[in-house]
């Protein structure tokens, strides 16, 4: 009898725990549209970085921007201890367009640089940027200011990429495609004046060739640039190409000097060669890049075998060479292709993106069945071998374009925010949010 009364607590006990882990597993993973929105009515492409960034100052904030569905450009900070969000529009229906999206820049007194640029902007919506008045807000804003500096050509300018390296007295370096249609790069000292714009990248030829740029920096000494041929549209043998600033010149990633910046532009001959498309016959395109705790630079971009079958790749150099594998398939685009029309960017994949904390984890987007869906990937052996958690499951519509908040600290959350998208048919007709991977920031 003793023994039965004893034994009826435990097992309740055993019970309620094994009830509590069941409900416990079950709030992961969630639905998309179930995660809190950083912007209810937000949209971003990938080429135009850092879209969020963490900075701990006398508070600890995290700060993003995006272009919402009107074309208005926004700049927002989300408090980790109170959750407060403040939000501002930094200007009014600017253009209709997700490669409109702001990149920002943490300066070292606090204040915040906000960066943005119609795509292909001419002198009316140009690259132009603002500068908080005061340290960690996003409220009050200094005037707009055009940047003055452009490489020659009609394309005009588009996809921002600031750096503030600290061991170059803070100089702020700033990327972006320039009016010659390649990607072009000026720096200053002070905010106000700029070096003249110089062409980054360029073909033998000079051709019309666009190669496309991914960077990352460790805002100390190191810029890191990923780059293709051009557009897998264009380029059917798209390659993936990588060289590193640092030290005043451009190098290999074994550290062999390519160029100063006098000797700008960059040949692609001149470059690591990450991936070669001539040899396999398969296009690629580049989606992030960042360097390990040995700054060993880590790549990752989607091979394109049909324009229905995309796949993920993890590329990185183990100091003696590239070492390349497969992540995973990744589906087909992600635009809702109109009925009886072909689709026009058939190139968009979900997503992938390094966790530049930890290069050794992505956040991918990929198909699972008909929508797609955000993962965390983990690799302890270069890209051997993976396992994987789902962030999203079973939702209603896309989750797509991960970004991993730059500067995060581990194990903080938020880390990844992504777009939702209530609708996607093209870059300039949208309607998305933005969402973060948690429930609840209190």
């Amino acid at each position: 009898m003793t023994n039965n009364r004893l034994l009826i607590p435990i097992l309740i006990f055993v019970f309620v725990l094994m009830g509590a882990g069941a409900a416990e597993k079950n709030t992961r993973p969630l639905k998309g549209e179930e995660y809190q929105d950083f912007s209810s009515d937000g949209a971003w492409c990938w080429f135009a970085d850092p879209r969020a960034v963490y900075h701990k100052g006398a508070h600890e904030r995290i700060y993003a921007g995006w272009v919402d569905s009107f074309g208005s450009i926004w700049a927002a900070s989300l408090d980790l201890k109170t959750g407060q969000k403040i939000e501002t529009k930094l200007y009014h229906e600017f253009e209709k367009d997700d490669h409109a999206n702001p990149s920002l820049l943490i300066l070292p007194d606090g204040r915040l640089a906000v960066f943005y640029s119609a795509h292909g902007g001419t002198e009316d919506k140009g690259m132009r940027y603002r500068i908080s008045q005061k340290p960690e807000d996003v409220l009050e804003w200094g005037e707009e200011m055009p940047l003055k500096t452009n490489t020659g050509g009609p394309r005009g300018t588009c996809y921002p990429n600031p750096f503030g390296l600290s061991k170059e007295k803070g100089r702020t370096y700033l990327f972006w495609r320039g009016g010659n249609f390649k990607p072009t790069v000026s720096w200053t000292d002070d905010l106000k004046d700029w070096a003249e714009a110089r062409t980054l990248i360029a073909s033998d030829d000079n051709s019309n060739v666009r190669p496309y740029t991914k960077f990352a920096s460790d805002s100390r000494d190191r810029i890191h640039v990923a780059f293709t041929d051009g557009h897998p549209r264009n380029e059917p043998t798209n390659s993936i190409y990588y060289a590193c600033y640092r030290n005043g010149a451009f190098r290999k990633a074994d550290g062999t000097k390519i160029t100063d910046m006098a000797g700008l532009p960059i040949k692609h001959e001149q470059a690591d060669l990450v991936y070669d498309g001539k040899k396999t016959g398969v296009r690629a395109w580049i989606w992030d890049v960042a360097a390990d705790k040995k700054n060993r630079p880590v790549i990752v971009y989607s091979r394109l075998p049909e324009e229905t079958d995309h796949h993920y790749h993890y590329a990185q150099w183990d100091g003696k060479k590239w070492d390349d594998h497969e992540i995973c398939p990744a589906g087909p685009w992600f635009p809702a292709t109109p009925e009886g029309k072909k689709e026009a960017e058939p190139h968009y994949s979900g997503g992938v993106v390094l966790d530049s904390a930890d290069p050794a984890i992505v956040f991918l987007s990929r198909k699972i069945g008909s929508v797609f869906e955000i993962e965390r990937w983990e690799t302890r052996d270069g890209g051997k071998t993976w396992k994987s958690e789902a962030v999203t499951s079973n939702s209603a519509h896309n989750n797509v374009r991960p970004f991993v908040i730059r500067n995060h600290p581990k194990k903080q959350k938020p880390n990844v925010l992504w777009m939702l998208n209530e609708k996607y048919v093209h870059y300039t007709d949208y309607r998305t949010a933005i969402k973060m991977d948690v429930t609840e920031i209190r």
